[in-house]
């Protein structure tokens, strides 16, 4: 984004005007030309480049005809024309033009005039257009030398020039070189033009392709938005400009895998583009080709392959065959040959590409790297692996020159080198790059995620599991290799479970804040998600579906946005936060855990077919489930447990099995035993505790039920639950543990029904409640009416939070008699049952007692923003209560997600629709439990033993689990 360094034009022609008056009345026809050559610089300023040519052509023209070929005022004339053939991508006929001007200026005005500076800028821009890098930086330069010294270091003129020579460096990928310039043009321009001057916007989005460009997208994006809204203001909103940023923006989104907002960008600018007269038709491509990579990265080919053959016929057209953008298109096209498999028809438009941007760019330019490595997987795909490599290590040496050893792009390359020398059988040489490549993606990660909402984190961590996925797969072809198996294992190490640990770590840094500020925010996020969740579920009434789907996307767009800013908020507080290096991660984990024991972490993949071939298929494979045991001597093991879909129907089974206190459960619980845990019995050997870290489906299987034909698993070995093995590493801790109790158990009445939900009366909850405040004198009831879900709200970090209630998760099955489960599902406050909301912290519900007597749902989404900093323990004492949606790699999405994000330290939850007199029996002995120092998770199968002895089918005793730490809790002494 160029800059026009107008200041110096308006100097010259208030000059030579001045002089004209000495000397001689002004012909007409220079009058009539200054007016047409003012006009061409309106309709330049206006985007109407087209429409300005032909006035610039008459003004040129009439200067000549008067004042000859070699006058200061014909010279501004081509030095305008010039300019608008390149803003139109003529570069040919511009050349001559701009080259002529400069001549004329050095030879009247002398060679450090303010004149030969723009004119300097233009050809400048027109060789870096031609792809002419070489001849464009002196020129650049010069002219930054030229207005320092004439117009002062602070000058306008100067900004622009700053700004012209940092665009320069940012299309060479120096971005080193780049952001100094940028950060010394934008005050300078804020203070000359005030904060809202257009071009203020210009330098706002090329200090954002800076940090873009180094993988820093949350610095570039408020940058992004503050640009578009200035331009917008200035241009009103369908000036090409506009379209230029909007295209900017967009790609900015696609770039994290926000494709919906980036497709709404992309088209609001394709039709601003298209219906603009006189614009630029390298804007129009440029949005055609990122539109339709957008189409190609969601798999959408036949939509992307015409957009991208339509940007070629255009830069072809305009810009000439020979053209770097011309390259793109064709890389473009190709990308597409190969995801069909049709490698002989992408070789030789790769072939084409990196011969135009050699001879262009030269052989040393990074943006080479991308032709390179794709050039690289075509001929890998085709079993051409020795001509791949050295095309990946030549990639990989340009972008480490220019960007440096840790841009996320060496990553990338990285990858891609490792799984060409995978497929060449030299696995000992793959595998440090691999992991170089894991340690790079983290870093990235670690600097990135601090400031990212939910929405902006998750598509990211996705694009991360395509990578780990991979590395699944290469274990299972290599199950006994222990550099793979290491590998591996840090990956899962570092990433299961992910999402939730950042927004928990968040959570922590802004209730440890200082900053009332950063509280009053979060308490508005809080109320955003309660109005969210409350519309959800009362329905449209009477809104039109259009007005309120509206609203519902206005308050979690609302939501999403002040999400963001807390983000960035609290990031600096988390970036105190010492991290250990991921190389480390694995020694550390198996010194945490306890002797005789092991770490048991299941993960979940999608099987990627012909891992050796040198890059990922598109025909994504299987669902496949993946068991990795740690040892503390940091030995691991690894075991294929076959296709997912077979466990994942033995998961089901037990749960149906698990609905009634009268079904047959040996055969479910045997065979999932069989599938999913029994072969690791040869890599456990006589390990008797275990640390279990399941994924997928078996996050909502209570393993204690299990059974071997003999006996139950909770029979024969210790087992405890986290969400990865991540969660045994000491946790910071920023305040004394607290030492208060909360005990909520709402009544009622079995006659009153919450909308169309009946809620069973529970009179074990109370009971339970008196029950659990004898063990824990201190503990504070909240029994009743006194339930409610303000209070809860209003709870900071108490030590342990117990809620004896109804709980639902949305789309089962009707609720069984005497259980403490919903009925049907709708809204409560009466109308038709609705389907469930899209989103899965959506239905999952707590009920408590409302203002009013009447009930009132408390979602996972609002229980997230609860303050249990220091919250020692979780007791969900409900229906279905660690049921939730399964994210692969992530956990269950629900109520138990939330409570961890909120702060607490271990969760306990139900995992089928419990009794409420054998729960009630069961929490009176786990507190007890508890009370005598037990640990949180023993003592939950103690107590399970206990009820075990009383009712033996597992419905009643092995409904809940306790995900978390298995330390005592911290409480102070019985009160005597």
């Amino acid at each position: 984004m160029w800059r026009v360094l107008g200041g110096a034009v308006v100097v010259i022609l208030c000059c030579l005007a001045g002089l004209a008056t000495v000397v001689a009345r002004p012909d007409a026809r220079l009058l009539e030309a200054r007016a047409v050559f003012d006009e061409a610089t309106h309709l330049e300023e206006a985007g109407g480049y087209a429409e300005a040519i032909p006035g610039s052509e008459h003004a040129l023209a009439l200067r000549e005809a008067v004042l000859g070929g070699a006058h200061p005022e014909v010279a501004i004339s081509l030095d305008q024309l010039g300019h608008l053939l390149v803003r139109m991508g003529d570069t040919e006929r511009a050349g001559p033009y701009l080259q002529r001007a400069l001549a004329i200026q050095e030879a009247t005005l002398g060679k450090n005039h303010p004149s030969v500076a723009q004119t300097l800028t233009h050809l400048a821009i027109l060789h870096n257009d031609r792809g002419n890098a070489e001849q464009a930086e002196p020129l650049f330069a010069r002219a930054l030398s030229i207005l320092e010294a004439t117009q002062g270091a602070s000058s306008i003129e100067v900004a622009r020039a700053l700004d012209n020579l940092a665009v320069f460096y940012i299309d060479q990928r120096r971005y080193a070189l780049a952001e100094p310039l940028q950060q010394r043009a934008l005050p300078i321009l804020e203070a000359a033009l005030g904060p809202n001057h257009p071009d203020v916007a210009r330098a706002l989005v090329n200090l954002a392709l800076v940090y873009s460009g180094q993988g820093f997208h949350s610095r570039a994006e408020p940058l992004y938005e503050r640009a578009l809204q200035l331009q917008e203001t200035a241009y009103g909103k369908n000036h090409p400009e506009v379209a230029r940023m909007l295209n900017k923006l967009g790609r900015h989104h696609a770039n994290q895998g926000m494709n919906t907002r980036a497709e709404s960008l992309y088209a609001r600018a394709l039709q601003l583009q298209e219906a603009a007269r006189g614009g630029n038709p390298s804007d129009l491509a440029d949005t055609l080709s990122n539109l339709a990579r957008l189409y190609s990265s969601q798999g959408q080919d036949a939509r992307a392959e015409p957009l991208h053959l339509r940007a070629l016929r255009i830069r072809t057209l305009v810009l000439g065959e020979n053209h770097p953008y011309v390259a793109w298109s064709l890389i473009n096209l190709a990308n597409i040959h190969s995801r069909q498999e049709q490698y002989a028809r992408a070789r030789p438009l790769y072939l084409r590409a990196l011969t135009i941007l050699e001879n262009a760019l030269g052989k040393e330019h990074p943006d080479l790297a991308c032709t390179l490595t794709n050039l690289a997987i075509a001929y890998s795909k085709l079993g051409l692996h020795a001509l791949a490599e050295p095309l990946l290590t030549r990639a990989l040496a340009l972008q480490e020159t220019a960007l440096g050893r840790n841009h996320p792009d060496v990553a990338q390359t990285l990858g891609n080198l490792a799984w060409v020398l995978i497929s060449q059988h030299r696995l000992t040489e793959a595998v440090p790059l691999l992991m170089r490549a894991l340690e790079l993606s983290e870093e990235f990660l670690r600097r990135e995620a601090p400031f990212l909402s939910e929405s902006r984190l998750a598509p990211y961590l996705q694009r991360l599991r395509e990578s780990e996925e991979r590395l699944h797969a290469l274990l299972r072809e290599h199950p006994s290799d222990a550099s793979v198996q290491r590998l591996v294992f840090t990956s899962v190490l570092l990433r299961k479970g992910r999402s939730a640990e950042e927004l928990a770590a968040r959570s922590r840094a802004i209730h440890d804040s200082l900053d009332p500020g950063d509280r009053d925010a979060f308490e508005r996020l809080r109320e955003l998600r309660s109005q969210r969740a409350g519309l959800s579920f009362k329905g449209p009434c009477k809104l039109s579906p259009a007005e309120y789907q509206r609203r519902l996307t206005d308050l979690a767009d609302q939501g999403d946005a002040l999400e963001a800013e807390l983000a960035k908020r609290s990031a600096p507080l988390r970036a105190l936060t010492t991290r250990l290096p991921p190389a480390d991660l694995v020694d550390h984990v198996a010194a945490a855990l306890p002797s005789n024991s092991a770490l048991v972490e299941w993960v979940t993949y999608l099987d990627s077919p012909r891992v050796t071939g040198g890059a990922p298929s598109q025909a994504r494979g299987q669902l496949r489930y993946l068991a990795l045991v740690l040892f503390p001597d940091a030995s691991i093991g690894a075991v294929d447990l076959g296709p997912a879909d077979r466990i994942d129907s033995a998961v089901m089974k037990l749960r149906e099995a698990m609905v009634w206190r009268d079904s047959d459960y040996r055969r479910p619980t045997r065979a999932l035993y069989s599938l999913a845990f029994e072969p690791l019995l040869p890599h456990l050997g006589q390990v008797r505790r275990i640390v279990l870290a399941p994924d997928g489906e078996l996050g909502q299987v209570s393993f204690e039920a299990l059974h071997d034909g003999q006996r139950f698993l909770m029979d024969r070995f210790e087992l405890t639950y986290v969400p990865s093995g991540r969660y045994l590493l000491p946790r910071p801790q920023s305040a004394p543990p607290s030492s208060s109790v909360a005990v909520f158990a709402p009544s009622f009445d079995a006659t009153r029904n919450a909308g169309e939900k009946t809620l069973a009366s529970l009179p074990g909850t109370r009971e339970e409640a008196l029950a659990i405040q004898r063990q824990l004198p201190g503990a504070r009831l909240y029994l009743g009416p006194e339930a409610t879900k303000q209070h809860l709200l209003q709870l900071h970090g108490p030590a342990v939070l117990h809620i004896a209630s109804h709980g639902t998760f949305e789309g089962d099955e009707v609720a069984a008699l005497g259980t403490r489960a919903l009925g049907h599902f709708g809204g409560l406050h009466g109308g038709a049952p609705r389907l469930p909301p899209a989103d899965p912290m959506l239905r999952s519900s707590l009920i408590l007692s409302g203002d009013k007597g009447d009930s009132t749902r408390v979602t996972a989404l609002e229980v997230a923003g609860l303050d249990l900093s220091g919250t020692q323990l979780v007791v969900m004492s409900t229906c279905e209560s660690g049921r939730g949606d399964v994210k692969p790699g992530q956990g269950v999405y629900g109520l138990r997600r939330a409570f961890f994000i909120a702060g607490a330290e271990t969760v306990v939850m139900s995992l089928w629709k419990v009794n409420d007199t054998s729960t009630r029996l069961l929490m009176e002995a786990y507190y007890r439990h508890l009370r005598a120092g037990e640990g949180r998770t023993v003592g939950l199968h103690l107590a399970m033993r206990e009820v075990r002895k009383k009712y033996s089918h597992p419905y009643y005793w092995a409904p809940f689990i306790a995900v978390g730490r298995n330390a005592p809790l911290q409480l102070p002494p019985p009160v005597r």
